[in-house]
């Protein structure tokens, strides 16, 4: 697993561990235990590295956090998929390939598309975070087409205390300086990180060789919406959360001043519209534990 220390990768390694799985992590570092494999995302990677695990999950790249100036554009875009390039060769021609190669894409694949109802079949948007989306899922096609399961994890906002959007704005919220984002009426796609690590594990259960036995008739393949069955509004998300902290959301955080900190990010991320349906997961047969909005802030509060 690469990026076993990011906001998903921590919550995703003690869970598979848990479950009997052992995961070897890819470290840019020495290696400190037999657990870790060192690697560079920008280089070429050695087949072995890869060779010998039934799955392989690529979890790393830039923070897309903070302002998109061009140079912070340019290592969002490369820091995907170059890593995914070289990953994507050297399991190619591994000896002993994985069965399953699952690698993290996201929601921004759609783009800002209003209040359109989005699924696993719907086309590609307009705009950078969308073209580095596509780039990123084809970084991955030398994998599918030496006939290893590919599966890209579309990921909307993941909600979790230990980081990401929700802690970003816990604190304002808390201090009742907390308000919509812009109008409001942009469309959040989300998820409780329980469900996002619990879907993983339905993921790799379904792969042949992963975990003993298929879990569903459906096996998992190709684009997979990591979100909640219930996407919500920006303002709904709002009033949520401030009803479950007992504080006021009266300072919204207008459009212009968002388009001045954050420069792209405002649009293609806070502002963007993107209601987007677990179809998939859903016909899989996964069983989200936290379907809707303010049952996950209460668990996670």
């Amino acid at each position: 697993m690469s990026g076993a220390s990011g906001l998903v990768g921590s919550a995703l390694v003690p869970f598979l561990e848990s479950r009997g799985y052992r995961v070897t992590r890819l470290v840019r570092h020495k290696p400190r235990n037999e657990s870790e494999l060192q690697w560079n995302p920008t280089r070429t990677i050695p087949t072995q590295l890869v060779s010998g695990f039934d799955a392989v999950i690529h979890l790393s790249g830039e923070n897309i956090a903070g302002r998109w100036t061009e140079q912070k554009k340019c290592r969002i875009r490369e820091s995907r998929v170059f890593s995914t390039e070289f990953l994507a060769q050297a399991l190619a021609k591994a000896d002993l390939p994985p069965s399953t190669f699952i690698c993290a894409s996201a929601i921004g694949y759609y783009g800002n598309r209003g209040g359109e109802i989005l699924t696993e079949d719907s086309p590609s948007g307009e705009g950078f975070f969308p073209e580095v989306c596509r780039e990123w899922e084809a970084a991955g096609e030398p994998v599918s087409d030496a006939g290893i399961r590919v599966v890209n994890l579309r990921t909307g906002i993941v909600l979790s205390c230990e980081g990401g959007a929700l802690k970003q704005i816990l604190l304002p919220f808390r201090l009742g300086l907390g308000g919509r984002i812009g109008d409001g009426y942009q469309w959040w796609s989300w998820i409780h990180i329980a469900d996002f690590v619990s879907a993983v594990h339905h993921i790799l259960n379904e792969g042949e060789n992963v975990g003993g036995r298929a879990s569903s008739p459906v096996q998992l393949a190709g684009p997979v919406n990591m979100t909640a069955p219930n996407p919500v509004m920006n303002a709904e998300f709002t009033r949520v959360l401030a009803h479950k902290l007992k504080r006021p959301a009266r300072l919204p955080a207008p459009a212009f001043a968002l388009r001045l900190v954050f420069g792209e990010l405002a649009d293609e991320g806070l502002l963007a519209s993107t209601r987007v349906l677990p179809k998939k997961l859903i016909e899989s047969g996964f069983d989200f534990k936290h379907p809707e909005l303010a049952d996950a802030l209460n668990d996670l509060l």
